[in-house]
């Protein structure tokens, strides 16, 4: 069997996944009907920003963290009846995080297209 290349692993599922624009997920975060999750590392919101009002969820943490089993998950910080909207800085490790939460069962989940990038030139507040 021969190793996929990621842009070919993220090709793969882009047709499985469910992909949003920034200005949809601003409409969605403004009505709170979303979790906007950033799933980037901590040092890429410390040199670039990050969206007021958005959770923090390093992407090397996010099954850990959003295990029905696990006291994070069971703090109630996240509304499990409102979509998990992901972003990471330009949508590759977002796309993958979306097809593993889809993997665990979660339905109502979708990533940003263009990730931080996107967002950061759209109507949403940068801190």
């Amino acid at each position: 069997m021969a190793i996929k290349s990621l842009q070919t692993l993220v090709s793969e599922i882009m047709n499985q996944i469910k992909t949003i624009s920034a200005d949809e997920a601003y409409e969605m975060f403004q009505n709170e009907n979303c979790n906007l999750i950033d799933i980037r590392e901590i040092n890429e919101l410390e040199n670039t920003g990050k969206v007021d009002g958005a959770s923090h969820i390093p992407r090397g943490m996010l099954e850990v963290y959003l295990d029905p089993n696990s006291p994070v998950f069971q703090n109630g910080q996240l509304d499990q009846d409102k979509e998990f909207v992901l972003f990471c800085a330009g949508g590759v490790r977002s796309a993958l995080a979306v097809k593993s939460l889809k993997d665990m069962g979660y339905q109502n989940v979708s990533h940003i297209d263009g990730g931080f990038g996107s967002i950061a030139s759209s109507k949403f507040k940068i801190i």
